[in-house]
């Protein structure tokens, strides 16, 4: 039988807490002198370092190396996000500024570029957003451009505003009016469903145009899972302020920094992240250092929160160091979050 934890006594959360705001603020291993003499706690050094002794003993803070002071662990973050942070709530004015940096732009995928670098550059982190997996958007209309006389484009405009292009190969030239007339009939029959509905019933809907003349409502038949799934017809995740996470201190250690840009350069790693911590009862999701999946963030932490545009749902979030200011983070990402929903309600 595995044994949990003493409850800690008020005194050592005091403790926790202020070593793991110090260490937020400084960067540097936290002694016991210091915490007695910045923060007021009326206790002695000796105190504070027996208390500590007792913290690290029971894995909620480490000894670095041979550093007299000591830094909290994936454990005591943990701790401190569940039962002794403080959320700051954003002031009038900064609630003012998300909303109208967001508000000059108009088209949904340039407004979560635009969410990934203001994110970044206000929380000094990496701001990630996940686009929205378009299989669960509504089906607006779909258009049939020739390219040549052996290609065409299908581009299906998805209700929530978002836009997903393909291009097909066709066995002969079709005449733009035979395009039209095919287009008007797929709108006909799938205009408000979801592009998932749609490719799971496809086949049956076409069922009595299988020998349409063209060729195209066969060809889309055995093409349907390349037409109506969550293929790239836009951009999967978009990554804004990597100049202020590098800078960070805890990343002039060249292999902390050689992570970093290991895992910008396979973005896939991150739309998998962000895909598992989706919370789906609409809160946020915080997984802290060996928490995450992925090897390749065990120094990191992830905040994150959905939102959703017409339907569709996708993930705004933060990756950063493990000593990030989470109380002015979470409600930065939380706000954000719904900031982009409303702006699409």
């Amino acid at each position: 039988m595995e044994l949990k934890d003493p409850e800690l006594n008020n005194r050592e959360k005091t403790i926790l807490r202020s070593v793991i705001y110090t260490f937020i603020q400084t960067a540097a291993p936290v002694g016991s002198r210091y915490i007695s003499k910045r923060h007021s706690l009326g206790l002695s050094a000796a105190t504070v370092r027996n208390v500590m002794s007792d913290l690290e003993d029971l894995g909620y803070i480490g000894h670095p190396h041979t550093s007299a002071g000591r830094v909290p662990t994936d454990k005591g973050y943990r701790f401190y996000v569940d039962s002794l942070i403080e959320l700051e709530k954003l002031s009038r004015g900064e609630q003012n500024a998300i909303q109208s940096q967001l508000q000059t732009v108009t088209d949904p995928e340039d407004v979560l570029r635009e969410t990934s670098k203001l994110i970044g550059t206000i929380s000094h982190q990496l701001g990630v957003v996940s686009a929205p997996k378009l299989s669960s958007g509504s089906l607006d209309r779909i258009e049939l451009v020739p390219l040549s006389s052996t290609r065409i484009m299908v581009i299906m405009s998805i209700q929530s505003g978002f836009v997903k292009t393909i291009m097909m190969e066709v066995q002969a030239e079709i005449p733009r009016q035979k395009l039209d007339d095919v287009a008007r009939l797929l709108n006909e029959r799938l205009s408000g469903l979801t592009l998932q509905h749609i490719r799971h019933t496809f086949p049956e809907r076409m069922q009595d145009l299988r020998h349409e003349e063209t060729g195209l409502i066969r060809l889309f038949v055995e093409s349907v899972d390349k037409l109506f799934d969550d293929a790239p017809g836009h951009e999967k995740i978009h990554i804004g302020g990597t100049t202020s996470l590098l800078s960070q201190p805890e990343f002039e250690d060249s292999d902390k920094f050689r992570s970093i840009i290991d895992l910008l350069e396979n973005e896939d790693i991150i739309v998998h992240v962000l895909e598992k911590a989706d919370p789906r009862d609409g809160a946020i999701a915080i997984a802290i250092g060996t928490e995450n999946s992925d090897e390749k963030l065990h120094d990191l932490s992830l905040i994150a929160s959905p939102y959703t545009i017409g339907g569709t749902r996708g993930t705004v979030g933060v990756i950063g160091s493990k000593r990030m200011d989470y109380q002015k983070v979470i409600p930065i990402v939380e706000y954000v979050a719904k900031t982009i929903s409303s702006l699409f309600a």
